[in-house]
């Protein structure tokens, strides 16, 4: 609902709102690129980055929705570049959490347990993206204005990623193990 939320907030164009997407999108590959380097050279946690993607994503949403209550339109593009940094780094961090998970368990179910987080990913991905351009809709037609509408469901978003966080950091990781089928055999 960000590129709406432009066009209704700002008045930007639909040529506009779209580069406005593709800022987002290179923010991810920043922040996917960051957490690969964080990997290689040992700067934090898988937990970290996951928990810390969460809260700057609240943190830039809370932003964007600074940039429609006081008319900054020129702050809107720096807080979507740090929404897509965010949820980049969240992202990759995550799916390094849960490659690292399906290790656990009955050997032989790896595929099973990443295709079922795949799944509940793209799940809720979809839901997301509905329940946001439905959510915007029903307060924009009870609040009658469209700014505000979107900031409540920016706000609830933020919110989300705040619990997202608190769940990131509850999430206990195996102990790095090298699975049997990798051991090179003593005898």
């Amino acid at each position: 609902i960000l590129e709406p939320f432009a066009g209704a907030a700002f008045g930007w164009t639909p040529g506009q709102t779209t580069a406005l997407a593709g800022m987002q999108h290179g923010g991810v590959l920043v922040g996917m690129l960051l957490v690969a380097a964080a990997g290689r050279y040992g700067w934090g946690s898988l937990r970290a980055w996951c928990a810390g993607g969460c809260l700057v994503s609240g943190a830039a949403l809370l932003a964007i929705i600074a940039t429609g209550w006081f008319g900054r339109p020129d702050a809107l593009r720096p807080a979507v570049m740090l929404l897509g940094a965010a949820n980049g780094a969240f992202s990759i961090a995550a799916i390094g959490t849960m490659m690292r998970m399906a290790g656990e368990g009955p050997a032989a179910r790896e595929g099973v347990r990443m295709g079922l987080w795949g799944a509940a990913q793209a799940l809720a991905f979809g839901l997301g993206g509905l329940i946001g351009a439905a959510g915007s809709d029903v307060t924009r037609a009870w609040l009658g204005s469209a700014v505000p509408a979107y900031g409540a469901v920016f706000a609830a978003e933020a919110l989300l990623f705040a619990v997202a966080a608190a769940l990131a950091l509850g999430v206990t990781l195996p102990a790095t193990h090298t699975p049997a089928r990798w051991q090179r055999r003593t005898t």
